[in-house]
Order: structure tokens, then C-alpha cells, then sequence
């Protein structure tokens, strides 16, 4: 089992950014599928973009598209959110997980087994 734990996240103006990250220990997260998910009050918890374990290659929720990246740096074993021209409505806490069908990511978050505790984004306007 893998312990993910996010950092980076706070109070930053609208069109501003911020650099979420999910350090893992425990196991290495080379090779794991790893997705990003978000959830505001009220708000059943959203599926807002991946990483696949083997070809880096990315998917995001099309309200992201253009403002947000997932990388991965598997010497620290830590996966990040870059999240630019930051709105209002991007406010929530934030969670990295890791895909139950690694190295492939899903948009469903009952295929994630290992959650971080999340890490809070608030968007002022």
C-alpha cells in the first residue's frame, strides 16, 4: 500500500496559480496510474485529470483543459497539479490517488485504492 500526502494548496486571486503535489512513501509510484480529483461543499468529489503509469500521457475534465498539468517526477516519487488562470469555481480540496488499474487511469473514482487526505484551494474573485 502507498501513503499519499498533498501539499500546496491555499488561498490564491483568480487568475492566479498554484502547484499542487502528492508525495508517496511506501512503495514507488514508477509505473502507477495516478489521478487528481476534487470536491467543493455540497459537491459529490469530481474527476479532474490523470496520469498513466507507463506513457506520461494526460487526460483532464474539459473545464481544466488548457489551465491545469499532471506531471510526475519519479526520483521524488511525487506527482504534480499545475493549476493556471485559477477561477472562483476551481475552489475545493483537492486528492491524488492512485489507479487500482495502474498503469491506466480512469475517470471513475471507485477504480482508485490509495487516497492522500487532500489539500484545501480556495479561489478568491
Amino acid at each position: 500500500q502507498v501513503q499519499l500526502v498533498e501539499s500546496g494548496g491555499g488561498l490564491v486571486q483568480a487568475g492566479g496559480s498554484l502547484r499542487l503535489s502528492c508525495a508517496a512513501s511506501g512503495r514507488t509510484l514508477n509505473g502507477s496510474g495516478m489521478g487528481w480529483f476534487r470536491q467543493s461543499p455540497g459537491k459529490d468529489r469530481e474527476f479532474v485529470g490523470g496520469i498513466n503509469g507507463i506513457s506520461d500521457s494526460t487526460t483532464y475534465v474539459d473545464s481544466v483543459k488548457g489551465r491545469f498539468t499532471i506531471s510526475r517526477d519519479n526520483a521524488k516519487n511525487t506527482v504534480y497539479l499545475q493549476m493556471n488562470s485559477l477561477k472562483p469555481e476551481d475552489t475545493a480540496a483537492y486528492y491524488c490517488a492512485r489507479s487500482r488499474m495502474s498503469p491506466l487511469i480512469s475517470r471513475a473514482q471507485s477504480l482508485y485504492d490509495d487516497w492522500g487526505q487532500g489539500t484545501q484551494v480556495t479561489v478568491s474573485s
